[in-house]
């Protein structure tokens, strides 16, 4: 029997969506063994791609973000890209204001493409159809592709182009973890 090596790709900003939409975060240790059952993996590799505040840009304390990345690479044994979110001056209406970018796409491709010959199967955790390409790029060299998003935040494109979509908040097993706390919410 063939063995199924799986590589999962994480871009956060399009799952947090899907988080903020069913009001909790996921549990990454549940996801990744429900990952391996679902898609019968042998072995299964882990990819996180996210941007974060740069200290100083927020009212709030960020250190808890890299004690989660931390506990991604470490406990979970993912390999965790991250970049601060570059600050862009833009003109409004009423001046100049600060917009946010932290787009980690060729990140992403890029560790698509250098281990392309190590796994069988790739889950891309996205919506944006850039990655179209991606996939019919890693479908016409012989690997199984399946997209994992939201139905709020996936393009028509991409939630056809692979050979499956999960909508994450209609996954029926538990893989989901503690409840998001808004920071403009009281804690109730």
């Amino acid at each position: 029997m063939k063995s199924n090596v799986v590589h999962v790709f994480i871009d956060a900003s399009n799952i947090w969506n899907a988080q903020q939409a069913k009001g909790m975060l996921f549990d990454y240790k549940k996801l990744i063994s429900f990952l391996k059952r679902e898609h019968a993996a042998d072995t299964i590799k882990a990819y996180y791609y996210t941007a974060y505040p740069k200290d100083g840009t927020r009212d709030y304390d960020v250190s808890s973000k890299h004690s989660f990345y931390t506990y991604l690479k470490k406990g979970l044994n993912f390999v965790v890209r991250k970049k601060p979110l570059k600050q862009i001056k833009i003109l409004t209406d009423e001046g100049i204001g600060i917009k946010e970018k932290g787009d980690m796409d060729v990140e992403l491709t890029l560790d698509v493409m250098h281990t392309k010959d190590q796994f069988d199967t790739a889950l891309l955790f996205t919506g944006d159809s850039d990655y179209l390409a991606l996939v019919n790029y890693l479908k016409n060299g012989g690997k199984k592709v399946f997209i994992y998003s939201s139905e709020n935040n996936i393009s028509s494109e991409l939630r056809t182009g692979g050979h499956g979509y999960r909508d994450v908040l209609k996954i029926q097993e538990d893989i989901w973890g503690k409840k998001l706390n808004f920071r403009n919410q009281k804690n109730k």
